[in-house]
């Protein structure tokens, strides 16, 4: 395959509006700062990655803003002007800096995107990837009451989702899961916590056992992974680990221990598309069921989400939601569809999407591009 070296990297400040609020546990988000990443080949081939991040470190301790410090003062300079026989590589290349894992995957993915249309393939095909369709499922923040979500759902399963994610928290939860359930006996239905509890709530979670969950997303806190092996024991319903997995060490540890029976990739919070796919593989040699969660990406998020998805261990739908489930406009183009909860696996070159750059200059605060290697700081060979 062709290498690729860095001779650019542009930095899109963007700032997107959500079409309707969007609460978790954390809190409630109705706009976005993004920082979407574009690197560009001594060939002029662009590839693109964004930062999933939000303003407020309450997901993990990263926000957009000092991703883009870690970005420019760090990272970049690590990569730029180096050649690179292949994006698997980069990860490597930037575990000189601690965690930031959601910087790392902006700057990693965008690589990964530039050498795939540089060769002539899509990142489906680089990573392995077999599918050409991928099933979707539905995220829904917490609602103001159990009617509201009822409403909620009914919505998206008449769309066509394959299964239906419902955020809760310790004041909005079993009346919440109940009316759903009552309403709904037969669709594929998971809580995704968000951290919200602790081994205290142990008797209060197995109540949720009555409801046949596909999965209880993170019950107990962010860097756990010894409670929720004691959890999982008590627990019917299988435990899905999200915000305990930022590597494939994670991985294996939660695994070995019985943390979980099920495991969310999301290609920001581990770093990239090769630490993804290493998590996906050593799943799969384990019998554990992964799936694609989502950070409330742009379009070019979820054009690395549907790539990574079409690996074949996860087997169980993603967060991947058409862009007009979030945006009032998205950046890509054509924009990302789906057709009764199945979005087809585009066929073009990297990440199968365009950048419509009239929409993108509509939603972009400034630029910064970046030539040189130098840095305010010792960067290691």
């Amino acid at each position: 395959m062709k290498s690729i070296t860095i001779k650019e990297v542009v930095l899109h400040h963007i700032n997107v509006s959500m079409i309707a609020p969007f609460t978790t546990s954390f809190g409630t988000m109705q706009a976005k700062d993004v920082c979407l990443v574009e690197v560009i080949d001594e060939s002029g081939v662009s590839g693109w990655g964004e930062t999933v991040t939000s303003n407020e470190p309450y997901y993990n301790e990263e926000t957009t803003f000092t991703t883009v410090y870690i970005l420019k003062d760090f990272l970049i300079p690590r990569v730029i002007h180096r050649q690179i026989d292949h994006p698997s590589e980069v990860h490597g290349m930037l575990t000189f800096v601690r965690r930031n894992n959601i910087a790392k995957a902006a700057l990693e993915t965008a690589i990964w995107d530039a050498f795939a249309k540089k060769n002539g393939k899509s990142v489906a095909e680089i990573l392995g990837g077999m599918k050409h369709e991928i099933e979707v499922g539905k995220s829904i923040g917490i609602q103001d009451s159990p009617s509201d979500l009822v409403d909620q759902v009914g919505q998206f399963v008449e769309e066509g989702f394959k299964r239906i994610k419902i955020k809760i928290g310790p004041q909005a939860d079993l009346d919440y899961v109940a009316a759903v359930r009552s309403k709904y006996p037969d669709i594929l239905l998971m809580a995704d916590a968000n951290s919200a509890y602790t081994l205290e709530d142990l008797d209060h979670l197995k109540k949720l056992d009555q409801y046949n969950l596909m999965m209880i997303e993170q019950p107990l806190a962010h860097d756990d992974i010894v409670d929720h092996a004691t959890l999982q024991k008590a627990l019917e319903t299988p435990i899905c680990l999200d915000e305990s997995i930022h590597s494939l060490e994670d991985a294996r540890k939660a695994i070995e221990l019985g943390s979980c029976r099920i495991i969310n990739i999301k290609i920001g919070r581990v770093g990239g598309l090769q630490e993804s796919l290493l998590i996906h593989d050593l799943c799969k040699e384990n019998n554990i069921p992964v799936w694609c969660g989502g950070m409330l990406e742009t379009g070019i998020g979820r054009a690395h989400n549907i790539q990574l998805t079409t690996l074949s261990n996860f087997t169980m739908p993603g967060d991947t939601a058409p862009s007009s489930h979030y945006w009032k406009e998205d950046l890509v183009t054509p924009e990302i569809t789906m057709d009764s909860g199945i979005i087809t696996v585009p066929g073009g070159f990297g990440i199968g999407y365009g950048i419509d750059h009239r929409k993108l200059e509509k939603v972009r605060v400034s630029t910064e591009r970046i030539t040189t290697s130098e840095s305010t700081h010792p960067i290691p060979s």
